[in-house]
């Protein structure tokens, strides 16, 4: 792929620099990485871009090097800018709200390796849930102990795997597991998952995973005959979840069954609380909840370890999708009356169908998966860069343009967007961005109909620590 140099509106020389496996870093002549900035609410007065203005020349440059007309097939490939400052300022976020509990970050909901490599040089567990997984994140340097197998109900290979590397912390929720790792891997330290109250999170995992109140001493009954070693209890309230209490009903069950293990001889040491945590405002409220009744049930002077499994909470707003429109149609609403079109209601009578180059076989995929809902927004229409503008913005005025956004599949269920108002009209070429894509999307993408789902992320760091620890120079 081509990656021409362009320039910034400040006329500083900026190119990209290609590397392996769809990773693009936007560099410059002076430091080999974009300036980075410090977030107002971390760091103090900004003295340098903002996030949002890295993120914007790092989209500005990359459609601005794309000539629709005469370029090569997949140089106009929809593509990932993400802000690992973001992530950083995530991890202070998190320290500031729950400096007890130490994050295990769930490598399912993004396993970009950049990703990883700053979170694990912030210091973070990884919660993996199959061998790929755990081999991503040992050929990283990352200690074995640093890992937890939380998936309930495990390969028998992948149990052996585990076993020949060290990697001891796993859960379960059933006898037939129990037996299973007393056959294949006695040694290891076992977190029993407990049910959980989730019907308020985004994606429940109550019904496949979790052993109700009702079987938790039979169940720490067999694991003391069978000689294993149970460590901690974990529970997860649902993936985004949107119910405080959640956690306060869960953090309570998980007292019990630590004074269940009690009668067993098993000196629980840990508790994971799992995931669950959003990245929007909602966090400061949960993240309340969850530590008030950690103090009152768990408190620091009892010793227990705290861990978690966030994942959409480090991932979602580090990155943005921006994608290509390839094709539009034309939609004129026949049955509207005269009447109506001179109404402030019906004065549109055409509408457009937009195709764009990515859809819900590919990073849409949270959209079927993860029940979200992506917002478009207009990078560049008729030769103008909007990014960040009010002109980028959808409206709900009834003087704009009504369009409705597909992916390129064949499928008939392949629509992003059902219903959106642009002032701005946006033809062939034009460009959209998805803000906070960067929870369970590209780790999701299908290759159907034969679209890739390899594309390329282009990084910027708006936060020096995260730069200095990624060597980002």
């Amino acid at each position: 792929m081509v990656m021409p140099t362009v320039a910034t509106d400040r006329f500083t020389q900026l190119d990209y620099t290609d590397y392996s496996n769809n990773q693009v870093f936007l560099k410059t002549s002076a430091n080999g990485f974009l300036d980075h900035h410090h977030d107002a609410h971390y760091s103090g007065r900004p003295t340098g871009p903002s996030p949002k203005e890295l993120i914007g020349n790092a989209l500005r440059q990359r459609v601005e090097s794309v000539d629709y007309e005469y370029c090569d097939p997949g140089e106009e490939d929809t593509f990932f800018v993400a802000d690992l400052g973001e992530v950083y300022r995530q991890h202070l976020r998190w320290k500031l709200n729950l400096p007890r509990v130490k994050p295990f970050y769930a490598v399912k909901c993004n396993p970009d390796p950049k990703l990883l490599d700053l979170l694990s040089a912030l210091g973070t567990g990884f919660d993996c849930a199959s061998k790929a997984e755990i081999e991503q994140v040992l050929r990283m340097g990352v200690d074995p102990s640093r890992i937890i197998y939380a998936q309930p109900c495990k390969t028998n290979s992948y149990v052996r795997y585990v076993a020949s590397q060290g990697v001891r912390q796993m859960t379960f929720d059933n006898t037939d597991e129990l037996r299973k790792i007393a056959r294949l891997f006695p040694g290891a330290e076992l977190f029993l998952r407990i049910l959980t109250d989730d019907s308020s999170s985004l994606c429940r995992l109550s019904l496949k995973f979790g052993a109700s109140l009702d079987s938790t001493d039979s169940l720490l009954a067999l694991a003391h005959e069978l000689g294993l070693n149970v460590v901690g209890v974990s529970f997860h309230v649902g993936s985004g979840a949107a119910d405080p209490r959640a956690f306060l009903k869960a953090v309570q069950d998980a007292q019990t069954v630590f004074q269940q293990a009690a009668t067993y001889g098993f000196a629980l040491k840990t508790l994971d609380v799992g995931g669950g945590f959003c990245s929007d405002g909602s966090f400061e409220q949960m993240a309340g909840v969850l530590r008030e009744a950690l103090d009152d049930y768990f408190p620091a002077h009892s010793g227990i370890n705290i861990i978690a499994e966030p994942g959409r909470y480090y991932a979602s707003t580090a990155y943005t999708l921006a994608c290509n429109v390839i094709a539009r149609r034309t939609i004129k609403d026949m049955a509207a009356s005269d009447s109506e079109a001179s109404s402030p209601g019906g004065q549109n009578e055409t509408s457009f169908m937009l195709y764009i180059n990515d859809g819900l076989y590919g990073n849409f995929s949270s959209i079927m998966f993860d029940h979200q809902h992506p917002i478009a927004k207009v990078l560049r229409a008729g030769g103008q860069a909007l990014y960040g503008t009010p002109a980028a913005e959808r409206t709900n005025s009834h003087h704009a343009i009504e369009y409705s956004i597909w992916g390129p599949t064949c499928d008939g269920i392949d629509r992003i967007t059902e219903r959106i108002r642009f002032h701005v009209a946006l033809d062939v070429g034009d460009w959209l961005y998805f803000e906070d894509m960067g929870a369970y999307t590209k780790c999701s993408a299908t290759t159907f109909n034969g679209f890739s789902n390899e594309h390329d992320v282009i990084y910027v760091c708006s936060e020096p620590g995260a730069k200095a620890l990624l060597g980002m120079y």
